[in-house]
């Protein structure tokens, strides 16, 4: 049994006991959460359900911690002209272990 869940504008495809690293969700480490909205779920090989019949699917999941990812360097260049600027990102997440697919 998989599901696709959508969290913080990207799509995910879930299964029971997977971890996940999504967008930064509000709750503390050990509590369980709902995570994001159901586009689709498969409860056997071979079949999808989505549309109308997902609307009531929920997905449960345990926040595991927050973190940052590591380091990005942003990197503008022009040639011929004397130009260089440099930046870094770091993005902010939380893992999360998917617990329950509830259709």
């Amino acid at each position: 049994m998989y599901a696709i869940v959508e969290t913080g504008g990207k799509q995910y495809r879930v299964a029971p006991g997977d971890v996940i690293r999504v967008e930064t969700l509000e709750g503390e480490t050990g509590t369980t959460t709902a995570i994001g909205r159901v586009l689709a779920v498969s409860p056997e090989e071979g079949t999808i359900i989505s549309g109308k019949k997902v609307e009531g699917a929920t997905i449960e999941g345990t926040i595991l911690g927050n973190d940052r990812a590591k380091k990005i360097l942003v990197f503008h260049y022009k040639k011929k002209k004397q130009y260089k600027k440099m930046q870094g990102h770091r993005q902010n997440y939380t893992e999360v272990r998917v617990d329950k697919v509830n259709l």
